[in-house]
């Protein structure tokens, strides 16, 4: 456990002091800022369809899932390729701590930043609620949606920056799974047979964000994010221990 708080405490502070962390959070809130505007802009509009802009704001836009895409990869890259290219992980592995708390520790303070990252949208929140009156229930249920397959991002991420031996191939690496997993659910409309379909059906990410927005909390897709989540980090931890003895 005090490996665990360890690699916690070093990574955050890594995180809330490293310029490219920042410049990261100012393009999230710039780009999302951007979004949130172009939805409210265009449900003001007479002639467009009945909507709400949160609901709308929480994965029904390719802008959404092209942050997540980005972000995910660009907050994990250095986490482990960064401590093999200077050596450190040589003396990070030699120092009384195990791998799981060393990936636990890296990723739980990625997902803290992250969860950072989002707090200032709840300004959209109280804009909204000046001006309209809000159910909260499917707010929440959005959050919860932003937060699972964030998570679950980030999961792959930090297996893409267990086994690259530099940042960059990392990012490259996590993205393209990324963009694998996110292109399950097109899959849906190109197979043939019932049980292809429900599996892909229930890989697809964007309708799992869809029903979020709406209010619908299904258990089955907090089940797909944690089983993900679990397998990622586990498989990052192989990873890890593996490169320990070479």
């Amino acid at each position: 456990m005090n490996g665990f708080r360890a690699t916690l405490g070093r990574e955050l502070r890594a995180y809330f002091f490293s310029p490219l962390a920042w410049v990261i959070s100012t393009l999230f809130l710039l780009v999302n800022g951007f979004v949130f505007w172009l939805l409210v802009t265009y449900l003001n509009n007479p002639q467009a369809g009945i909507g709400a802009p949160l609901e709308l704001f929480f994965g029904q836009t390719i802008f959404f899932w092209l942050v997540l895409l980005i972000v995910a990869p660009a907050l994990t890259m250095r986490l482990l390729s960064e401590e093999r290219k200077t050596g450190t992980i040589e003396v990070l592995m030699t120092a009384p701590v195990s791998e799981t708390q060393v990936v636990l520790g890296k990723y739980f303070a990625a997902l803290l930043f992250y969860v950072f990252l989002w707090l200032p949208t709840l300004v959209y929140v109280a804009i909204i609620a000046q001006y309209s009156t809000l159910d909260f229930g499917p707010i929440a249920a959005g959050y919860l949606g932003v937060l699972g397959v964030g998570a679950l991002f980030l999961a792959v991420g930090m297996f893409a920056t267990s086994v690259a031996r530099n940042q960059i191939v990392a990012a490259i690496l996590s993205f393209a799974l990324l963009m694998l997993m996110f292109c399950f659910g097109l899959l849906e409309n190109l197979v043939n047979g019932d049980t292809l379909k429900k599996v892909f059906g229930y890989l697809d990410l964007w309708s799992h964000m869809e029903e979020f927005a709406k209010g619908i909390v299904d258990t089955r897709h907090l089940v797909y994010y944690l089983s993900g989540i679990v397998f990622f980090l586990f498989l990052s931890t192989r990873a890890l221990a593996a490169n320990k003895w070479r």
